[in-house]
């Protein structure tokens, strides 16, 4: 039996894709490993979003080199070998296969091949590819990442994605709740729907809204998230299915990019300022205690100083949750690479603002933690935390993180805790007691 490795890079579509490798290849003989010691099959599953992820993961291709033996099978998957397809054997003679996002199902055929010595690329888009038949291995024993929707239509000028995961598409809304109704069997209780633009998810008949309704409707299911949406598609009829759908939690991820109109019109996003303020405004009075966090580019091409105010503002205005910032970052075959090179912001200029973004977010973070200390709510516990012995992290609805007292076997229960401090960005919390007690999938 061949043992194979598998490190993922990136957002939780790539976690989705890398358990259903895993469990494709289980299914097919192999025996899955929690590290690159020993293993037969390393296989490196790839983000391709800004050039400092894909360094990374040359990178640790080379130093993956020590871990392996005369026949071990090294592999890249995911997007950033979807973009770069056989230049990556090209570039580094230890790699055997380079595998984009829809062709996972021909990985135990590739790897026979790879086995006798040959190498291969296999990056064409399958536009019918769902992977409905795999099983997949989990790596969670709390959360399910459930994949609705692959690939995205919007084609924003600094995005790769498009050219990385293809076209939109969606899969049928009864498979997606046959899966859900697979996994709460597993012992999980929260979901969590993935797609690039997941609330513009149709199969030809149901929409995002239907899809939460029905999904949100299966027993067993306490939590419901989703991620990423676009601003653009969240209709009426999304928001009333959000606030009336029980599972559904008091969170939205809500990409913003910029807060200056003029921006986000090169960027593509097609909708403004404006626009983006009046959705936030409509969920907000739709589902009471709404917590909102958000994606910011700092420095796109064009960004003036008083663009970059309007962003300042936006948040300050808002009251983010919390932010992923992002220096701008250049992707070969995006629109954004045409504009003129004096549209270009200065690296020294890109920092500053970042920076100052940076400090504003926390700053407002803070203070509105602050504003909560005391407040008792209901958490599940998800996993150790990554400091203190004896201590759990743990995530309220709103998706606060929590620190708690605890041990192991308190992984995969609901606590009622009242929050007694906070960094800023995470809260320490005293237990109160047991809410629901639900079991650990194995």
């Amino acid at each position: 039996m061949l043992k194979v490795y598998i490190e993922t890079y990136g957002c939780q579509m790539n976690v989705s894709d890398s358990e259903l490798m895993l469990g494709k290849l289980i299914a097919a003989g192999y025996e899955s490993i929690a590290g690159p010691e020993g293993a037969d099959v390393i296989l490196v599953n790839t983000c391709a979003i800004r050039e400092n992820a894909e360094q990374r993961v040359i990178g640790r291709l080379g130093e993956l080199r020590r871990f392996m033996h005369r026949d071990t099978i090294l592999g890249v998957t995911g997007c950033m070998a979807q973009r770069l397809g056989p230049r990556l054997l090209e570039t580094d003679s230890r790699v055997s296969l380079v595998v984009g996002p829809d062709a996972y199902r021909s990985l135990p055929h590739l790897l026979e091949g790879a086995i006798k010595g040959e190498r291969f690329s296999a990056t064409d888009f399958d536009l019918e590819e769902h992977y409905e038949d795999f099983q997949a291995k989990r790596f969670d024993g709390v959360k399910a990442w459930i994949p609705v929707q692959r690939g995205c239509d919007y084609r924003c000028t600094y995005c790769i994605v498009p050219y990385t995961r293809g076209p939109e598409r969606s899969r049928k809304l009864e498979d997606v709740v046959r899966e859900t109704r697979e996994v709460v069997e597993q012992g999980l209780s929260e979901i969590v729907l993935l797609g690039q633009t997941v609330n513009s998810y149709t199969d030809g008949t149901h929409d995002f809204a239907d899809l939460l309704r029905a999904v949100g409707a299966v027993p067993g299911v306490k939590r419901l998230r989703y991620t990423s949406p676009h601003p653009n598609d969240f209709s009426d009829r999304v928001i009333a299915a959000m606030a009336d759908t029980a599972a559904v939690c008091e969170h939205v991820h809500l990409p913003m990019q910029s807060g200056s109109s003029r921006t986000l019109k090169r960027m593509l996003r097609r909708y403004s300022r404006e626009d983006y303020f009046n959705c936030v405004a409509r969920m907000r009075a739709a589902i009471p205690g709404l917590t909102i966090t958000t994606d910011i580019i700092v420095g796109f091409p064009g960004e003036t100083d008083d663009d970059f105010e309007e962003t300042m503002t936006a948040v300050r205005d808002i009251g983010f949750d919390d932010a992923f910032l992002f220096k701008f970052s250049m992707r070969e075959g995006t629109p954004a690479t045409r504009f003129p090179a004096e549209l270009l912001v200065p690296d020294d200029v890109v920092t500053l603002r970042f920076d100052r973004l940076h400090a504003a977010m926390r700053s407002g973070a803070r203070q509105r933690n602050m504003r909560r200390l005391g407040e008792r709510m209901e958490v599940l516990v998800e996993k150790e935390a990554r400091k203190g012995d004896d201590m759990l992290q743990a995530r309220s609805r709103d998706y606060k993180t929590v620190i708690v007292p605890g041990d192991a076997s308190m992984i995969g229960k609901y606590f009622t805790v009242e929050l007694t401090g906070t960094t800023g960005s995470t809260f320490t919390g005293a237990l109160v007691h047991e809410r629901r007690a639900l079991p650990v999938a194995s």
